[in-house]
């Protein structure tokens, strides 16, 4: 079985059906896991990650439902032809609101907060 990488923080408050669900997706958004690639069972997976299955299967099942998986029967749980583009994720969103509510109190336009964020990536060491 493949290992994907994929473990489970039991001390995180999410549960452990959410953080495998982001993992997947993200591993998906990434490239890590390309359309049409076979996942494993719930069952080995399960066991790989120290979960119950039901675990696994909540995780799969939200993600076909979301369009990222395709559910085949006795064949296997895949990965989209077609997934869904990526998203900006939740946690940066939140990021970035948190970032332009600070710029706005120490009393810097938005548009100076962009430009100072695409120096910051064009040399974040400055």
């Amino acid at each position: 079985m493949t290992d994907l990488g994929i473990t489970i923080d039991r001390a995180a408050s999410a549960p452990a059906s959410a953080q495998l669900k982001t993992a997947l997706r993200h591993a998906i958004d990434a490239g890590g896991l390309a359309a049409s690639e076979r996942l494993p069972t719930v069952r080995a997976f399960a066991a790989q990650l120290g979960v119950v299955p039901n675990t696994v299967a909540r995780a799969y099942r939200e993600l076909e439902v979301e369009g990222y998986l395709v559910g085949r029967g006795r064949a296997g749980t895949f990965v989209a032809d077609d997934p869904p583009a990526p998203e900006a994720s939740p946690t940066l969103e939140r990021l970035a609101v948190a970032y332009l509510v600070r710029t706005r109190a120490a009393g810097f336009t938005d548009d100076e907060a962009a430009s100072a964020a695409r120096r910051a990536t064009e040399d974040p060491t400055s």
